[in-house]
């Protein structure tokens, strides 16, 4: 506490107490408790996000949109300035801080515990892309330019993979080999943006389960964090990304087609009034890509000795690659059972 106690106080008085909150792997989070409130205190990792003064735009931005919907159901966090009215702190090493509102009596799971875990994720995705709806992503900036878009991932993995050289344990072959097998993949949403068959809209980002947050009592989901992510993008990478994070299962890693179907029948409940022809045939495609695409950033992150993702062990980095190509593999093996699945929801949508 003593160390950030100095930081802190730039944005409150009378701090009583700070630590650590949550996992995330790129920012530093803790919970600030003052006299009469509490707060979150990050430190923005700039090597990821070399411009946070764009995040802080686009999260004004976000919240000033969503505030003044009737009828919003999601909480967005809120920017504290300083004392000095800004956004943003650099302290005397060059880090960066910011402060948000803290959203009380609120939980967040690392795991799918029932079917009504997952209905609660695609409701919250699919509301905050309804009341998003109308906002033109154009006014969001790219904060991570290259994010999501997977091909790039894919140039950067191999311009990594010359300068490491061979692969020295049958794990990293296996990552190699799968990458090569299925990299035929990687151009399936940035082509159909290209065709026009897909629109850009505003995108979380990162909608990965622990990222939202759940009402203690009731179990309903209130919010939505983490938005420095927030961008013009394809609405399926936000899709893909939730459907890996809440569908997974372990020993062995497979993709819950059940807690898919729950999810996605709650998402296109908010969402399905804005979806096109197109819209549905490319959710499969997404349902696929995005383990893939998280598996190729791991990968590479191994070989390149864990810069990106926050790792405790040098292997890390390579076992959650390997985690998400299996995943992708299960969800492969269950291609024709998914495809029916979104073509029920979407005559269920249709019809009504």
């Amino acid at each position: 506490m003593n160390r950030l106690l100095p930081i802190a106080t730039r944005f409150a008085d009378a701090v009583t107490e700070i630590t650590p909150l949550g996992n995330g792997l790129i920012n530093d989070t803790y919970l600030v408790v003052t006299q009469s409130s509490r707060f979150v205190l990050q430190r923005i990792n700039t090597q990821v996000f070399p411009a946070p003064e764009l995040i802080m735009a686009n999260l004004t931005t976000l919240h000033r949109h969503i505030v003044q919907k009737a009828g919003a159901k999601l909480q967005i966090p809120e920017v504290l300035n300083t004392a000095d009215n800004e956004p943003l702190y650099r302290d005397q090493n060059g880090d960066c801080w910011r402060a948000l509102s803290f959203i009380a009596n609120t939980e967040s799971i690392e795991a799918v515990g029932s079917l009504g875990d997952a209905e609660q994720a695609g409701f919250a995705l699919g509301h905050f892309h309804r009341l998003t709806s109308d906002l033109d992503p154009l006014l969001l900036h790219d904060t991570l330019p290259g994010f999501h878009i997977t091909p790039g991932y894919v140039v950067r993995y191999h311009q990594v993979l010359q300068q490491a050289g061979a692969a020295s344990c049958k794990e990293s072959r296996d990552c190699a080999e799968f990458i090569g097998e299925f990299r035929h993949i990687v151009d399936d949403l940035e082509n159909a943006k290209q065709q026009g068959l897909l629109s850009l809209r505003v995108i979380h980002g990162d909608p990965k389960l622990n990222n939202v947050l759940f009402d203690k009592h009731t179990k309903k989901i209130v919010s939505l964090i983490d938005l420095d992510t927030v961008k013009p993008g394809l609405v399926h990478y936000d899709i893909g990304d939730c459907l890996r994070s809440c569908c997974y299962t372990a020993a062995p890693v497979g993709f819950d087609l059940n807690l898919c179907a729950a999810l996605l029948k709650s998402y296109l409940n908010e969402a399905g009034a804005f979806f096109t022809e197109h819209d549905y045939h490319y959710l499969y495609p997404a349902i696929r890509l995005i383990p893939f695409e998280l598996g190729i950033r791991f990968y590479t992150d191994y070989l390149e000795g864990n810069r990106y993702f926050k790792a405790a062990d040098p292997e890390q980095n390579l076992r959650r690659a390997l985690d998400q190509f299996h995943l992708c593999a299960s969800v492969m093996s269950q291609e024709a059972a998914i495809k029916a699945l979104i073509l029920q929801l979407q005559n269920n949508v249709i019809s009504k």
